[in-house]
């Protein structure tokens, strides 16, 4: 297990030449890491410069899912929804080169985040009491919010690949989500206290070939709100993790390289992650798949959604136990 770094005091990602601060890498519990560089500088290292907000929210009935990004060349942004029911889906992606459409904050929660293209918008703002996220294509309308409750804690990361390729992650799950999304012209009222918002905040400068794994999962078990967040493959080998649990809005930070095992043609076969106290299951019910291949850009991506369960021990030695927490575990290779 690496010793990683608890970041306490704000800190810039970039160094004035626009290379990694050394002093940024580690993990905090706020999104304390200035990255306005990322955009600032942007043109010397133009193609490696990634920057999104992505917005999952999962209810007993629905999954929505809602990205804001710029990849230098490209503005690739999605609205999703899946009727859990039916396994109906609303669905739009405008990808438009070049980059243009999108507005993005310089760093956490500094500003709004906005997505625009034909029948297609996004409009992300923080508030006092959260942040409100509302989007709208063809049959869909989505007006939430995803409260932010006094002390709870995000996983905020800085992953090092070299001096010029870093990526800073802010991994925010089990947000309380309330609201409303119509769904052609039929509104849904999201259950207090069974909905439940995650934010991927992403600032870096990125490899042009990268595989990674990606598990969250939000819920209520045994009286206890628990956040499972969970990575593999992209940050192996650097020092840093981007894995942690989180029990009634307080992280316990996981500094070990989890275990995946799991097999994409049998995808139903339930997944294991192992590994830093954490023995957990993944039940999947429905594989979101997502295939792109413009010849030099490509994207393969299986999301897959169900539940959660298992057991972590803290670092104090305390076990618990949890069961039926929806998230999802995916599997990603990008060519970017």
């Amino acid at each position: 297990m690496s010793e990683e770094r608890e970041l306490t005091t704000p800190v810039s990602l970039t160094l004035p030449n626009g290379t990694l601060n050394p002093d940024a890498v580690g993990w905090a519990r706020t999104p304390l890491v200035d990255t306005s560089g990322i955009a600032r500088d942007g043109v010397r290292f133009f193609g490696r410069n990634k920057r999104w907000e992505y917005w999952a929210v999962t209810t007993p009935t629905h999954v929505i899912g809602m990205t804001v990004s710029s990849i230098d060349y490209a503005a690739v942004n999605s609205i999703w929804v899946l009727d859990r029911a039916s396994e109906r889906t609303w669905h739009a992606e405008p990808t438009l080169i070049p980059a243009r459409g999108v507005t993005l904050p310089p760093r956490a929660e500094a500003g709004p985040s906005r997505a625009r293209a034909k029948d297609f918008r996004i409009d992300i703002d923080e508030l006092p009491e959260g942040t409100r996220l509302r989007a709208s294509i063809p049959g869909v309308e989505i007006d939430v919010i995803a409260a932010l409750p006094e002390g709870h804690e995000r996983l905020a990361v800085v992953v090092p690949w070299s001096s010029t390729r870093f990526q800073y992650t802010v991994k925010d799950v089990a947000r309380p989500a309330s609201g409303i999304i119509v769904l052609d012209g039929e509104t849904h009222t999201l259950p207090a206290g069974e909905s439940w918002a995650t934010l991927d905040h992403g600032r870096g400068r990125w490899p042009y070939d990268i595989r990674w794994n990606w598990g969250a999962g939000s819920g209520v078990w045994d009286g206890r709100t628990v956040g499972i967040q969970v990575g593999g493959k992209w940050a192996d080998g650097t020092g840093s993790t981007e894995n942690a649990f989180l029990v009634d809005g307080r992280l316990h930070k996981i500094s070990a390289e989890l275990d995946w095992q799991y097999d994409l043609a049998d995808w139903r076969r339930p997944w294991r992650v192992t590994g830093g106290g954490l023995d957990a299951t993944f039940a999947p019910v429905y594989n979101k798949i997502s295939r792109t291949n413009l010849g030099v850009v490509s994207s393969s991506t299986d999301q897959c959604f169900g539940d959660w369960s298992g057991t972590f021990r803290t670092a104090e030695g305390d076990d618990i136990a949890f069961e039926g927490i929806f998230g999802w575990a995916e599997d990603v290779h990008n060519r970017w």
